[in-house]
């Protein structure tokens, strides 16, 4: 079959590799959607401390179950499925503690390799966070449900609650998916993203207000909140600049997730007055819950939350390295992938 595999930093090839087998209460899923997504696009450009090279791609999926393994009762082949890549062992300390998503083993044990033409699913995997697909909604946007739960985890660990003023910094696919999450969920998102094509984004999935620097955004969430700043700042970047300046636009005792990965070993630098005397919150978020992804999948079949006009392009495992270079320059938000 047919396998897109990252050699080195920006050498990807379609390489010809065995077909997946099933493992006891596993399954293997024909790819009918794959997505890019940041971390794609950062692995292919220089490469990822997770990831050792050369290694298959992508993460985000849809398809159909075309073979079962022993013992796997809940699916049957041609059953059309959604899925994530990981699933936490329910038994190490930060399981036990409630932390699935940091769970000691969960990085170690994901699957990569959706850009592919089948892809083999561990039992763990399947008996946590795999899902029938309705006939209601598309393979492609099923093949959201991945980024979608690392939203809905940020989102609840943040105490993201109705009538809120929230700042969404960065309008790519994470801070797009934060906007219609915030929508959804009853807030007022005000987001800030310098790059054209994407502040039109943001407007046409239903940001009612869009700006493309910090002090302009600011003074409209000051002028909705009385003065007073944002509730919540959602920082979607990953730019330690910008997670610096995050807290100058929330108001005291507000909160700030830091969502957007920084590059490992990054220090960053926060007033401590601002922390200490306006009883500020920072909060990180990593990763994703079964309980996380089940919330994913009701928003997305729920004929109400359609992240597909996120879909900018689409190509087939031939064109994929270019797509990904395109992406990196910001042409474009999620590509489609069809194996």
């Amino acid at each position: 079959m047919q396998v897109a595999v990252l050699i080195e930093p920006q050498k990807l090839v379609v390489e010809d590799r065995p077909e997946p087998r099933p493992e006891p209460g596993g399954l293997v899923v024909e790819i009918k959607a794959a997505l890019t997504c940041g971390t794609d696009v950062k692995t292919f450009l220089r490469g990822h401390p997770k990831i050792p090279l050369p290694s298959p791609l992508g993460h985000e999926f849809s398809g159909v179950v075309s073979a079962v393994g022993e013992g796997c009762d809940n699916f049957s082949p041609g059953d059309e499925i959604m899925a994530v890549h990981s699933a936490p062992c329910n038994k190490c300390f930060y399981c036990q503690q409630g932390l699935q998503n940091l769970c000691e083993s969960i990085m170690d044990t994901k699957v990569l390799g959706a850009f592919a033409e089948r892809l083999a699913l561990p039992a763990a995997v399947v008996q946590q966070n795999v899902y029938h697909k309705p006939s209601l909604i598309t393979f492609a946007q099923a093949a959201f449900l991945e980024p979608l739960a690392a939203v809905v985890h940020g989102a609840r660990v943040a105490g993201v609650a109705v009538g809120e003023t929230v700042m969404v910094l960065g309008a790519g696919p994470i801070g797009l998916l934060f906007t219609m999450l915030l929508q959804q969920e009853g807030c007022y998102a005000v987001v800030v993203e310098p790059h054209k094509k994407r502040r039109e984004m943001a407007a046409r999935i239903g940001a009612p207000q869009v700006f493309a620097d910090e002090p302009a955004a600011l003074a409209a969430v000051r002028e909705l909140t009385g003065g007073y700043g944002a509730d919540l700042v959602v920082e979607c970047t990953g730019v330690p600049a910008v997670w610096q300046a995050s807290i100058d636009y929330v108001r005291r005792g507000g909160r700030v997730l830091l969502f957007g990965g920084a590059p490992p070993e990054t220090q960053v630098s926060f007033d401590a007055g601002r922390l200490h005397y306006d009883q500020l919150q920072l909060i990180g978020a990593f990763h994703f819950t079964p309980a996380d992804v089940a919330r994913a999948v009701d928003l997305l079949t729920s004929e109400h939350f359609d992240p597909a006009p996120l879909i900018t392009s689409s190509t087939s495992l031939a064109g994929l390295g270019t797509s990904l270079r395109l992406l990196s320059v910001g042409e474009g938000i999620k590509t489609l992938v069809h194996p």
